[in-house]
């Protein structure tokens, strides 16, 4: 299979790159400690710098509309108050109800009303668009950076924990961004006008009011300290169930295959249980707050309007002041009960967006050269000099290997389980990067070639295919982006596939669900196969690319092979050794060591380390 430009649109469904290497679940644990908070919040403001004109409108408009709710209520006393003077006025004979002024302060409250309304539209729908913008921009940056990513972080980390971040976690910013940012900005400006307003009418009742913060803050730090490590054990276990889930959907069959139901039922239901248990906690938590702080904010309000009847009484207020002021009252703690809710969501968002820049800053691959060669007229030599590679720092599997592969020659590398072979396939794409000594392409080390010109060079065939949710004539033309449909039939008929293609349910067009199921496993193969014909590379790497097929097929395969490797370097990684008897050069490797080369004969005369394997496979058992 050729390997595609970077960030080439489509899912790849297969267990993996080729195999080898540390497999392991996600690296946030149970046990951590809490996030950082203020740094994370810190980043997540740095990142909303681009919006900030957007930001900056957006709290004029909420100014503007929460300075009209806020006046409202006091120029809707006004209208009280003079409806109570009027009634009064009557009673004792000196005047009447004045409807003409009641009217105009009615609709004058009315036209700031419907203002205030207005503005908070459009601050919304700025929001949104804003919050969208930033969402998208998460995702994009995840998905380019998962192209820079070295294979290593792959192999140690679960797909459900990536695909966590890339979702889970970007709509939780999204959702708090649209939603909360808004609420966040109208609460402070509500808070700061109405506490003005509040002492315009009068300073003592403001300050009663105001004797409910101390209170409430202190209810708010302490549910906050218990509640903010179940936000953040919350979104790390809803990571380990996708990525539980997302692993046994994939590999279904091997796990049917070998009774693994009750493990893996009993591995999800302890997720799940964490999971359960850390998500009631931090609702619960979540779900404190507001009567909390609701039966404080209503202490609050009986003893306002306790003393609000009094100075009434002596005459110290009008009875509009009062009634604006209770009005004032109810506005200011629901801001404040708002804020104290919101806490527990910036929480969850602190966690969520942690993780996802957490992603972003992980270690990248090694950086391209600052001044990459283009090899012209590739003739196909490849040597490995003093090769030393291996998978954590602290443990070498391959030990000063060297070897060269003429261009034009088949070479196969064969060797026990773990010898090293298909990790040998890994340095030569730089899937990883030798940790010391060179692999060279035509006398040029690999390292001074881009990464996408390099595997540009390659075909690669392997047992694990790989495979799109596309027709089949999307994932044959995968090897060439630009082939024509007779380019494609062509490869098609090379590979031997064309005939059984035409037996399908729309043939070419027949398009290949996810789990690349509705097809056999031989006739997956054969569009790898038939992949690599239409690539038409310089050099093939084939790792038992007929295993998967019948006997016939193999030797319609095997032929068709040989006619593709005729000219070109082939690095075949070989368990059957009757296939490659006609191989230019063996490597026979064990322990990350090449322990004996040369031709099938010469290596079978030497009667050494090739011999012995040779024997052990066709052995007659008697």
């Amino acid at each position: 299979m050729m390997q595609g430009r970077p960030g080439t649109s489509g899912s790849i469904r297969s267990r993996g790159p080729i195999g080898g290497g540390p497999m392991g679940h996600g690296t946030m644990m149970a046990g951590e400690k809490a996030r950082d908070f203020k740094g994370t919040m810190t980043k997540l403001i740095s990142y909303l710098d681009k919006y900030r004109w957007q930001l900056v409108i957006v709290v004029i408009f909420a100014a503007i509309s929460t300075t009209a709710n806020i006046i409202g209520p006091k120029i809707l006393g006004e209208a009280t108050t003079k409806l109570f003077e009027g009634v009064v006025a009557q009673l004792n004979g000196s005047g009447s109800i004045d409807f003409n002024a009641i009217g105009k302060i009615v609709l004058i409250t009315l036209g700031l009303y419907v203002g205030s309304s207005l503005f908070m539209i459009a601050q919304g729908l700025i929001m949104a668009r804003v919050s969208t913008d930033i969402a998208y921009r998460f995702r994009r940056e995840i998905s380019e950076k998962i192209n820079r990513m070295p294979l290593r972080y792959f192999d140690q980390t679960t797909h459900g924990e990536v695909l966590s971040r890339i979702t889970n976690d970007v709509d939780t910013i999204n959702q708090t961004l649209s939603q909360s940012m808004s609420q966040i900005i109208t609460s402070i400006v509500t808070v700061v006008g109405v506490i003005i307003a509040m002492f315009s009418i009068n300073w003592l009742m403001t300050l009663v009011a105001l004797a409910t913060i101390p209170i409430s803050t202190i209810v708010v730090t302490l549910i906050v300290r218990q509640s903010q490590k179940y936000f953040k054990e919350q979104q790390d276990y809803l990571g380990h169930v996708n990525g539980h889930v997302e692993e046994m959907f994939g590999g279904h069959i091997v796990m049917k295959s070998f009774n693994g139901e009750e493990e893996s039922i009993r591995k999800f239901d302890q997720f799940n249980n964490r999971l359960y248990d850390s998500a009631w906690k931090s609702q619960f938590f979540s779900g404190l707050m507001m009567p909390l702080m609701t039966f404080i904010g209503n202490l609050g309000y009986v003893v306002v309007a306790i003393l609000g009847g009094y100075l009434t009484i002596n005459g110290t207020i009008t009875i509009g002041s009062i009634q604006a002021f209770i009005q004032y009252v109810r506005t200011f703690t629901q801001p404040i009960s708002q804020l104290a809710n919101i806490s527990n969501v910036l929480q969850q968002t602190a966690a969520a967006s942690e993780r996802v820049f957490e992603f972003l800053s992980e270690e990248e691959e090694i950086s391209e050269t600052s001044s990459p060669i283009i090899l012209e007229n590739v003739k196909g030599q490849v040597e490995f000099k003093d090769v030393q590679f291996g998978y954590s720092p602290d443990k070498t599997i391959i030990n000063d290997f060297s070897a060269v592969a003429e261009a034009g020659h088949k070479i196969a590398i064969v060797g026990p389980t773990g010898a090293g072979k298909t990790t040998m396939v890994k340095l030569l794409m730089r899937f990883y990067d030798v940790n010391s000594g060179s692999i060279l392409i035509d006398g040029q080390d690999i390292r001074d070639l881009t990464r996408f010109d390099l595997r540009k060079l390659f075909g690669m065939v392997l047992q694990d295919t790989w495979l799109y949710n596309g027709t089949i004539m999307e994932n044959i033309r995968y090897g060439k982006q630009n082939a024509t449909d007779e380019e494609v039939f062509a490869a098609a008929r090379a590979a031997h596939i064309d005939h059984f293609v035409h037996t399908l349910p729309d043939g070419y067009n027949m398009v290949l669900n996810e789990e690349t199921s509705n097809i056999s496993q031989g006739q997956m193969q054969l569009l790898t196969i038939a992949r690599a014909f239409l690539a038409n590379p310089k050099i093939l790497i084939l790792d038992e690319a007929t295993s998967s097929v019948d006997t016939r097929t193999e030797v319609l395969i095997q032929h068709a092979m040989d006619n593709l490797m005729k000219a070109r370097t082939s690095f075949v990684i070989a368990h059957r050794l009757s296939t490659i008897r006609d191989a230019d050069l063996i490597l026979v490797m064990n322990h990350g060591d090449i322990v004996e080369q040369g031709t099938h004969q010469e290596l079978l005369d030497r009667g050494g380390f090739y011999a012995e394997l040779h024997n052990s496979q066709f052995e007659t058992v008697q």
